[in-house]
């Protein structure tokens, strides 16, 4: 558990530097658009640890930089958990937030912003701001712990938050079958995660055992799996497009010579490729499917955004009020000019 001088010493050194750069446990610092670097870059780390849990509340308060995995731990042994799903235990709870990359179980749980109840992050000028509120039901007012999530440390550096935790579910199975994706997703009720990689479809079902097996029963042909294998390279992205965009964007995908895995019914294509080139000509697939390609690693030729995401605008405008020097996180969430 952080002190009150460690919190106060985090303000210090943002309100002194020239430039901050918030640093959890690196496992996205590939993210969007290059690191700050250089000797007037303050790095500065949250404080981690559970600061209050009452499994009865279906809440948790920890630590920015505390690990996922650590988390999972405690909430488990009250059989619960939070939505996060980090590919990467070790991936701090600051960061996942500030990256905004939700699991593979958005489509029956929603995004990862869904599970920010309260959020306690520095400014740019040292000052401590609370946004939200520590209950389920919120307060009212704008809605800031939304604008924290995925914003790359660029609003604020997070240092302590509030998130909605909700029962483990009974059963987790994983299925796999050859049927066409977009069938499957009709015959099902709420999977947590359908994935297709062009050629097969998994299916993660969660709840009740007879629930499950119910719903498994309607899967033509479908056969136990362990979960689907995350596309790897040294060149990694992540497109957005309308879920009805998917099917006419997989056969560019296969053309631009990358690996892939769609998120059906939720219009996120996880994509990795072996050189710069092929992950360039999945950006203009995305582009042509009417989405956007966010680099997640390597690449280092490619601009984080692209032409940018559809808020670019309202993104210059929030930066404009929260940072207007571009001093936290400068370049990691802009595109072209955003940084003044």
């Amino acid at each position: 558990m952080s002190t009150l001088t460690e919190v106060d010493e985090l303000c210090e050194t943002v309100a002194r530097a020239r430039r901050v750069a918030p640093v959890g446990s690196r496992t996205h610092w590939e993210v969007g658009g290059p690191a700050p670097a250089g000797a007037d870059v303050a790095l500065v780390s949250a404080p981690a640890g559970i600061r209050a849990y009452d499994p009865a509340d279906l809440t948790v308060t920890v630590g920015a930089g505390t690990r996922g995995d650590e988390l999972a731990a405690v909430l488990a042994v009250a059989g619960q958990e939070c939505v996060l799903d980090p590919r990467d235990g070790a991936a701090t709870v600051g960061g996942l937030l500030a990256t905004g990359l939700s699991g593979h179980r958005r489509l029956r749980y929603g995004p990862l912003r869904d599970r920010v109840l309260e959020v306690r992050f520095v400014t740019a000028d040292g000052r401590m701001v609370k946004g939200g509120g520590p209950t389920v039901k919120n307060v009212s007012g704008f809605d800031l712990p939304r604008l924290l999530v995925g914003s790359l440390g660029s609003v604020g550096v997070l240092v302590q938050v509030t998130l909605r935790c909700q029962p483990l579910p009974a059963t987790a199975t994983w299925c796999v079958t050859d049927t066409d994706p977009f069938s499957v997703r009709r015959d099902l009720y709420r999977p947590s995660s359908l994935l297709w990689d062009g050629s097969r479809t998994y299916v993660l079902l969660e709840g009740f055992a007879a629930d499950v097996e119910v719903e498994q029963a309607t899967i033509v042909e479908a056969e136990p799996a362990t979960g689907p294998a995350w596309p790897t390279g040294p060149h990694r992205g992540r497109i957005s497009v309308r879920p009805s965009a998917l099917r006419a964007l997989a056969p560019a995908l296969d053309r631009a010579g990358v690996r892939w895995s769609a998120e059906i019914g939720v219009g996120t294509v996880h994509v990795a490729a072996d050189d710069e080139a092929s992950l360039a000509r999945a950006r203009t697939a995305s582009v042509s499917a009417g989405g956007w390609l966010l680099r997640e690693a390597g690449a280092p030729g490619l601009d984080g955004f692209g032409d940018g995401p559809p808020n670019t605008k309202l993104m210059r405008r929030v930066l404009d009020a929260f940072d207007p020097n571009r001093k936290l996180s400068p370049g990691r969430l802009s595109t072209e000019g955003m940084d003044g």
